[in-house]
């Protein structure tokens, strides 16, 4: 493997001019500059990116710690982050904390001892001691997804109430009037969020939500079977059950078909976080979907700004309503409503 030394013998010139040329530094002449940049070519020459850090401060990587690497939400998400990142000279590091504050807590260490510059969290709960002590210690972090109230950090995520009320609305007049909700974590901004937003919905249409038809979930395709096991159980169960999540939504669509039963003939199914695998379920299923890739995209711009010293902006996008075949819909229908 070709070193410094050899660039500066191949181009003619000193290591020091060579160190001047990598690190893009004014004083050296478009000659030099040409003639250290054909010596880099000719010899495959991969500047030690360790050493440079101990020079300029600056690794050029990025911290990524998402929920759950299996939640298609969170794969695309990190792939926008990652593309970003690399148009704006970058690398990225991911760590899937599985919605558990303790993994979070090792990644977020982890990947500061490994100097990154700077840190993109969707935070598993309402602040895990290793997180915050990072974001009140002055790390470079934008939270992306959910967020964590009180911490003074940008926050890029969607806004899924207007969301939410087109979709009670669409429900509402496909004739439903017993609406239940598997909600996330409340520990977790969205797990709170989308139910207050589900309340707040059908309380324009008149409709209750009674504790009956709240099922407490965690993102996770399990919990979604076993929420809906229990509505299915009540004396009288819901008409619809709505996933504040696309895995969840999974596992309520498997708990209806253990049963024996249909989507939406006997009940219908929508959820939150549109992915492509909805489109293929038999019925397709009526989702929200969120603008994933602007917002991975949005996070690591406002990272950067935050890194090379620009004001980082929070960012809010709207989410949307797609309406596809699991409520009621006719057959033909598919659309989205923004």
């Amino acid at each position: 493997m070709a070193s410094i030394k050899d660039v500066a013998a191949e181009a003619g010139v000193s290591v020091a001019t060579v160190s001047r040329v990598l690190n893009d530094h004014p004083s050296v002449s478009a000659e030099a500059r040409t003639r250290v940049m054909a010596a880099v070519q000719n010899l495959g020459y991969r500047p030690n990116a360790v050493a440079r850090s101990l020079r300029t401060d600056q690794t050029r990587t990025l911290g990524l710690v998402i929920s759950d690497v299996l939640n298609p939400y969170f794969t695309e998400l990190a792939r926008s982050v990652e593309e970003e990142a690399r148009a704006l000279g970058y690398s990225v590091i991911i760590g899937n904390a599985d919605e558990r504050p303790d993994l979070q807590d090792h990644h977020v260490r982890t990947l500061l001892d490994r100097r990154i510059d700077g840190l993109l969290v969707s935070p598993t709960d309402g602040g895990s001691p290793g997180m915050l002590d990072a974001a009140r210690t002055g790390t470079p972090m934008v939270f992306v997804d959910r967020w964590i109230a009180g911490v003074e950090v940008p926050v890029v995520r969607s806004d899924g109430r207007s969301a939410v009320r087109d979709l009670v609305a669409h429900l509402h007049a496909l004739g439903h009037r017993r609406l239940a909700i598997i909600a996330g974590p409340a520990a977790t901004t969205t797990g709170s969020e989308r139910v207050h937003a589900f309340r707040e919905a059908l309380a324009e249409h008149g409709l209750p939500l009674p504790d009956a038809y709240i099922g407490q979930g965690d993102f996770q395709a399990e919990s979604g079977r076993r929420v809906t096991e229990g509505f299915l159980d009540l004396p009288e169960p819901p008409e619809v059950v709505f996933a504040a999540d696309n895995l969840m939504a999974l596992g309520a669509l498997d708990a209806v078909r253990a049963r024996g039963m249909r989507v939406p003939e006997d009940i219908a199914l929508a959820a939150f976080d549109d992915i492509p695998w909805f489109v293929h379920t038999d019925p397709p299923i009526t989702a929200i979907a969120q603008p994933t890739g602007d917002l991975g995209r949005a996070a690591v711009r406002a990272l950067v700004d935050r890194i090379e010293g620009r004001p980082p902006q929070s960012v809010t996008l709207p989410a949307r309503l797609v309406v596809r075949r699991s409520c009621g819909e006719s057959p033909a229908t598919n659309r989205s409503e923004s």
